[in-house]
């Protein structure tokens, strides 16, 4: 079969490029059933009128249906888009670019989709609806699942669904506000997975960072004390991976930290802790909620991030973090595989 990919990408490339499109949109109605054109659309980033041509195709196809409330897979559509999974990763390659990560990096799973998450924002939705799907292999009954902020995570909730029947996950935020635009704090992100889920939720009402005394003051609060619990109790962590920068800017850093940042040369961050490239922690905000101490055990942890931009900070953070699994984009990954090759 690989071999026949081989030859049709040689001779017939195009053939390969409808398959992948075709194959997205069905992955997508999958996971959004039911959904309307105008939202497939733009999930995917495609023109009303390739979405419109590929839809009718497909409905001839037998392989999806359309009623009043949208869009739907037959039964030989579910069935078709499981069987292409792993052929499409081996024909994209993002097979053995998976396996290049899971060395480099150190972790035990790598997914990978297609796209620059920088340049095109429907790459986020996928890292999202990926995302979604390990949630969804992972879960249980009784889970707890923490929850941190930022615009890849906020892309997890929009892409969130209702889980397996009897299913109610109580979600709980894992940081507090920085301050910034609502929607992509962890509390909103934590609420709006909890109502998509069919779950339950508990927020963290604290600022992030915090002083030393606001700290000791707030840590005595019952109500505070009983979310940071359930926080520490949560089986499952879903979190993003932050450009050192861009987070010391969001949380509005003081003069002198951010010359500590730049002078130690931090390239991530990742609750609260800033890393150089190396992985060492040039510095650690005083914050509530979900420290990176707590990830060494026997949860599973779940990082979302891609784009070119964020390749430095993803590889710095593992050099650190906990074994996890980690969903990201084509562009991040090759910049990493290319930046570790070029150091051996």
């Amino acid at each position: 079969m690989n071999k026949l990919f081989t030859l049709q990408k040689k001779l017939i490339p195009d053939v390969l490029d409808v398959m992948a499109n075709r194959y997205r949109i069905l992955r997508a109605i999958e996971a959004m059933q039911p959904v309307g054109r105008r939202a497939l659309t733009n999930h995917l980033g495609l023109t009303e009128r390739m979405i419109r041509s590929e839809v009718t195709f497909l409905s001839k196809q037998g392989l999806l249906e359309t009623a009043s409330d949208g869009m739907r897979l037959t039964a030989d559509g579910g069935r078709l888009v499981n069987a292409l999974k792993d052929i499409m990763d081996d024909v994209s390659g993002f097979a053995e670019m998976e396996k290049q990560l899971r060395v480099i990096l150190d972790i035990s799973r790598v997914i990978i989709v297609p796209g620059d998450s920088d340049e095109d924002p429907w790459v986020k939705n996928e890292m999202g609806l990926a995302g979604v799907k390990v949630m969804e292999e992972c879960i249980h009954p009784n889970s707890i699942i923490a929850v941190t902020g930022g615009t890849t995570m906020a892309a997890v909730a929009e892409m969130t669904r209702p889980l397996k029947k009897g299913i109610h996950p109580l979600f709980v935020s894992a940081r507090g506000g920085l301050g910034e635009r609502v929607e992509n704090q962890a509390n909103t992100i934590c609420a709006k997975m909890a109502e998509k889920a069919d779950g339950t939720h508990r927020l963290l009402h604290v600022p992030d960072p915090l002083s030393e005394e606001s700290y000791q003051s707030l840590i005595e609060e019952p109500s505070i004390r009983e979310v940071v619990d359930l926080i520490r109790r949560a089986d499952i962590v879903i979190h993003g991976i932050g450009d050192a920068k861009t987070m010391a800017s969001r949380r509005k850093t003081a003069p002198e930290i951010w010359e500590k940042i730049e002078r130690e040369q931090a390239v991530a961050e990742a609750f609260g802790y800033y890393f150089d490239r190396a992985g060492r922690i040039v510095h650690k905000v005083k914050t509530i909620g979900l420290r990176l101490e707590d990830l060494y055990d026997s949860r599973t942890v779940l990082a979302v991030a891609g784009g070119k931009s964020k390749a430095a900070a993803i590889e710095a953070y593992f050099k650190r973090g906990p074994n996890s699994i980690l969903v990201t984009d084509e562009a991040a990954a090759a910049e990493i595989i290319h930046h570790h090759d070029n150091l051996n």
